[in-house]
């Protein structure tokens, strides 16, 4: 049996936004966002089309500026209204962590991945046992404290020592301190290899590797050349019957149907289904489609 191909390409996973976020206009190359109290413009390379909503700009309580939108390896600035601030509360799913003013434009954590948040959360559901995951490239800790409240037990790696500091402050905000959550930096590749020989096991897999990254020893890390090993790898580390396989791809050029591709080499003697396609946003009021990354994700029947 193969992975089963979708009856279309690409699957739009789209989010409308939750409580505490909405995307309120975007146009011009960069997009106006609430977080919580916050109304926050930054760049998006993606907003191509004219604003609908201008007089709204103005009013910012945040705006960042000094970095082009697609460079992820400079520092920018946050100019602020008021008084700056580092953090605000946020929370998905009854989670609280902290959303942060980074200087990459980034706000901590990624909202338009809520739709897959909602996917591991109901895998892990359905399973009717407890469950291991793996989140490489955990960043901030976001997706692994839903997954451990979700009763699973997590090993969440990031390169970023810092990042993960920020992830164990989320795990004491969100109540979550006795969950079994495994914080490791390290470099993803590596880690995921020793896994392999060590004969450690994953139900699901959740990797969202950036474009180019590098590891606490120095390790490279370049999406185009590094993702076909991290993927086999990936492969290797899943249980006999897995539950699910979820890859986001950031700031690319390329088409999903690259990544699908990929991703159908190397899961398809799994069976299941295996979808691709971009996540989106949706503007406040049904307006429109912000598209914001690419990704496959497999599932098991």
């Amino acid at each position: 049996m193969t992975a089963a191909t979708p009856p279309f390409l690409p699957n739009l996973l789209v989010s409308d936004g939750f409580e505490g976020y909405r995307l309120v206009d975007c146009g011009e190359g960069r997009k106006l966002e609430r977080f919580g109290r916050f109304l926050v413009d930054r760049p998006e390379p993606q907003a191509m089309g004219r604003r609908h909503r201008p007089e709204l700009w103005s009013r910012a309580d945040a705006v960042f500026m000094g970095m082009n939108a697609e460079d992820e390896g400079s520092d920018g600035r946050w100019k602020f209204a008021g008084r700056p601030v580092e953090t605000f509360p946020a929370a998905y799913r009854g989670v609280a962590f902290h959303g942060r003013f980074t200087p990459f434009r980034h706000l901590g954590f990624f909202p338009e991945q809520a739709p897959h948040w909602d996917f591991m959360v109901e895998r892990l559901k359905g399973l009717g046992r407890p469950a291991k995951v793996l989140n490489l490239f955990g960043y901030t800790g976001v997706a692994s404290l839903l997954a451990a409240k979700a009763g699973a037990a997590v090993t969440h790696v990031d390169a970023s020592k810092k990042s993960i500091g920020f992830a164990r402050e989320n795990q004491a905000l969100a109540g979550l301190t006795e969950a079994p959550i495994r914080w490791i930096v390290d470099d993803a590749v590596k880690f995921t290899a020793r896994e392999e020989r060590r004969g450690s096991r994953y139900d699901g897999v959740v990797l969202d590797p950036p474009k180019y990254g590098r590891g606490p020893n120095g390790e490279v890390w370049d999406l185009f050349t590094d993702l076909p090993h991290m993927l086999e790898l990936t492969r290797a580390v899943l249980v006999e019957k897995p539950s699910f396989v979820i890859v986001t791809a950031y700031a690319i050029r390329a088409s999903f149907i690259a990544i699908h591709e990929l991703a159908r080499e190397v899961f398809s003697d799994l069976g299941g289904r295996l979808e691709s396609g971009e996540l989106a946003v949706r503007e406040e009021g049904g307006g429109r489609l912000l598209s914001t990354s690419l990704y496959s994700r497999w599932s098991a029947p």
